[in-house]
C-alpha cells in the first residue's frame, strides 16, 4: 500500500479496465494448451507456453497500474481494507482448490480401493490387492515405484520451513524501518523457494526416468503429479509475487505502517507453506 494515505480520497473508483478480459483469455489459452498437451498433442505445448507469456504480460501491466495508483496517493485505508478482504478470500478459494484434491486422494485410497478388492468384486479383478501400490487391475498401467519422503520432499520441507522463517524475519524488519535487512531476508525467501522447485523439477526427472511413475500411472500418479505439480505451480506465483516486493522494497516503496502489497504475499507464502505440510505427510509418508 502507498505511504500517502493522508492524500487519499475516501473511496478511489477505478476506471474501466482491459485487464480482467485478457487475464482470462489468457488463462483459457494456458489451461487449454495445457489440456492439449497431456493429450498428446504436438502443438499443445507452443500454446501453453504462449498462454503462459501472456498472463506474466498481464500481471506486470495490472500490477504496474495498481501500483502507480498506490505510490500516487489514490488507495485510503477503505481500499487497504478491501485488498485484506479479496485475499482472504482468494486464500480461502485456495484452500478449497487444495481440498478438493486431497479429498480425490482420500477417496481413491481409502474408500475405493477398498471397494474394489472385496468379495464382490473379486469376479472382475480376482487378482487386485487393496493397497496403495505400484500396479493396476489386469496389467492396465505398466509397473513403477512410488515415491518416499527421503531425501528430496525432506529436504523441501525443511526449505519452506526456513522460508516462512525468512519472511518472518523480513516483515519484522519492514515493520522496524530496516529496509535493507528486509531486502536480504525477504531475497534469501525467495532464493529458497528457488531452490525448493529445482530439487522438485528434479525429483519430476527422476519419477520419470527411474521410477517409471508418469501422471498416466493410474490412480496413484495423476493425484500425486496433480498434487505436487499445482503446489510447485503455487510456489512459483508466490515466488514472482514476493520478487515484485522485493523491486519494490528496493525502490524505496512502502512505511513501516502502510505495506500490504508485502503482507498479502507473504499470506500467500505461508499458505503455501502449510499445504505443502499436508502434502508432505499424506503424499510421501502415508
Amino acid at each position: 500500500m502507498s505511504s500517502q494515505h493522508a492524500k487519499a480520497p475516501y473511496y478511489f473508483v477505478p476506471g474501466p479496465s482491459q485487464w480482467p478480459v485478457l487475464a482470462g483469455i489468457s488463462m483459457l489459452v494456458t489451461m487449454a494448451g495445457a489440456s492439449a498437451w497431456v493429450n498428446g498433442h504436438s502443438w499443445g505445448m507452443a500454446l501453453n507456453i504462449i498462454g503462459i507469456l501472456a498472463v506474466l504480460v498481464v500481471l506486470y501491466k495490472w500490477f504496474g497500474q495498481a501500483i502507480g495508483e498506490s505510490e500516487s496517493g489514490q488507495y485510503s485505508e477503505r481500499i487497504d481494507a478491501s485488498f485484506r478482504w479479496s485475499m482472504g478470500w482468494f486464500i480461502f478459494s485456495e484452500v478449497m482448490f487444495f481440498a478438493a484434491f486431497f479429498g480425490a486422494l482420500f477417496y481413491a485410497r481409502s474408500i475405493t480401493m477398498p471397494w474394489l478388492a472385496d468379495l464382490d468384486h473379486k469376479v472382475i479383478w480376482p487378482d487386485f490387492a487393496a493397497h496403495w501400490g505400484n500396479s493396476g487391475p489386469a496389467g492396465t498401467i505398466e509397473s513403477f515405484q512410488t515415491m518416499g519422503p527421503f531425501p528430496i520432499p525432506t529436504i523441501n520441507t525443511a526449505l519452506l520451513l526456513l522460508s516462512g522463517v525468512t519472511l518472518t524475519i523480513s516483515h519484522h524488519a519492514l515493520r522496524a524501518g530496516h529496509r535493507t535487512q528486509t531486502a536480504i531476508w525477504l531475497f534469501a525467501t525467495i532464493l529458497l523457494g528457488a531452490i525448493f522447485m529445482g530439487f522438485q523439477a528434479y525429483e519430476y526427472h527422476h519419477a520419470y526416468s527411474e521410477l517409471n511413475l508418469k501422471l498416466t500411472s493410474g490412480v496413484y500418479g495423476s493425484t500425486f503429479f496433480m498434487l505436487t505439480g499445482f503446489h510447485g505451480f503455487h510456489v512459483t506465483m508466490g515466488a514472482i509475487m514476493l520478487s515484485v516486493v522485493l523491486y519494490r522494497v528496493l525502490r524505496g516503496h512502502f512505511t513501516p505502517e502502510h505495506h500490504f502489497a508485502f503482507e498479502g504475499a507473504a499470506w500467500y507464502w505461508h499458505f503455501v507453506d502449510v499445504v505443502w505440510l499436508g502434502l508432505y505427510v499424506v503424499v510421501y509418508w502415508l
